[in-house]
């Protein structure tokens, strides 16, 4: 994903997989703590189900919306971890698993920090 994006501005934006099914509405967005670099949303898939974690790589925002490349079923079946907290990096690699990806950018091991901080909280 463009790296250049506010990750505030994906917030309220819709969601739509690799067929162009909506999804649902982007709720949060996680920043990578060693990185600063927007790594997770997590996306409403409804008005009465829960949010999915989606990666933002390699996913893409195009025209005001954000494209998931996964199909739905995939999307609504990861790992539910609630929002609104940090993600571990036990929950960050069980989703790199569960939707193929090889392993989380990173410059290396950051020990007992947590991963997923929320865009535009301050530490």
């Amino acid at each position: 994903m463009q790296t250049d994006i506010d990750p505030r501005s994906l917030i309220g934006r819709k969601a739509f997989d690799r067929q162009g099914a909506k999804i649902g509405t982007v709720d949060e967005v996680y920043l990578d703590d060693a990185t600063g670099v927007p790594e997770w949303a997590a996306v409403r898939t409804g008005l009465f189900t829960r949010d999915a974690f989606v990666p933002l790589e390699p996913s893409e925002f195009v025209d005001g919306a954000l494209l998931i490349p996964f199909d739905r079923a995939l999307i609504r079946d990861a790992p539910d971890f609630g929002v609104g907290r940090h993600l571990s990096p036990e929950q960050e690699l069980q989703l790199y698993r569960h939707y193929g990806l090889d392993s989380a950018p990173s410059a290396g091991p950051v020990p007992d920090r947590d991963f997923g901080r929320l865009a535009g909280q301050e530490e």
